[in-house]
């Protein structure tokens, strides 16, 4: 395409406005991203707003937004568990600024995906791609259980774990911290909070796809809840939100969702 149309877009959600951003496309595929955590629309390093923009260059209409309290939306930031409205919002708002898209698929990270699994039926999406869903109630500042599991069985077996111990560069404390996370906690998939994302999961079959980062602790512990149950397409990299080389790789995905 010659020329991508690139636009600001205000939307009403509970009498609260929403900041959205349409690049728009003649495609009657849509691509409606949702931000994870507190991360505004335009993504880590501008993540999101790079792949908009090279996703509308080929032909798909993407449209991102701040939920409440989130960027430059008004209101209180109420987390991603009372995200419903901002995504039903959200969509109805790409459906009427773009009214050549047949289909929507939506895509988001972290708890973002969480919000996807659990409303994106009743935003009307027809997919939905989920990259490294949340299914961890916090208990302490530590990464989740699975993670340490995960990090101490490769440590264990590494001879320069036993070198810095031996040499101070191990904090013992934090060390022992983690051993009284992995004992105390229950496995993810036995929270209310992971039961429901999973069972939300299950509910969409076909249309929905999990894309995990290898090495990422949100990851980890979505892998150790999920089990054999969920099929998921893994991404060797540890960065939570695939930058560097993993970027084309998640970007590949995405399209192999939208075609």
């Amino acid at each position: 395409m010659d020329r991508i149309m690139r636009r600001l877009i205000a939307i009403a959600c509970e009498g609260e406005t929403l900041a959205a951003t349409l690049d728009d496309a003649p495609g009657t595929t849509g691509l409606l991203i949702v931000s994870g955590g507190n991360e505004i629309r335009s993504g880590a390093h501008r993540g999101m707003a790079m792949l908009a923009h090279r996703l509308a260059e080929t032909g798909i209409p993407v449209f991102r937004y701040d939920r409440r309290g989130i960027g430059d939306s008004s209101g209180d930031n109420g987390g991603f568990s009372t995200a419903q409205p901002d995504l039903i919002a959200a969509a109805a708002a790409f459906r009427a600024a773009v009214p050549h898209v047949t289909r929507l698929v939506g895509f988001g990270n972290c708890d973002a995906a969480s919000t996807l699994a659990l409303f994106g039926r009743s935003a009307g999406l027809d997919r939905i791609v989920l990259a490294n869903p949340w299914v961890v109630e916090p208990i302490d500042d530590l990464p989740p259980a699975a993670a340490i599991r995960a990090h101490y069985r490769k440590a264990l077996v590494d001879p320069s774990t036993w070198r810095r111990a031996i040499s101070g560069g191990i904090s013992v404390s934090k060390f022992i911290r983690g051993l009284e996370r992995i004992t105390r906690a229950r496995p993810e998939d036995e929270t209310p909070l992971a039961r429901r994302v999973l069972t939300a999961i299950s509910a969409w079959q076909a249309d929905a796809k999990v894309i995990l980062a290898k090495g990422d602790a949100t990851a980890i512990a979505f892998a150790a809840a999920a089990s054999a149950t969920i099929q998921a397409e893994t991404i060797d990299t540890a960065s939570h939100s695939f930058t560097g080389p993993a970027s084309a790789a998640l970007e590949n995905a995405l399209r192999g969702n939208l075609a």
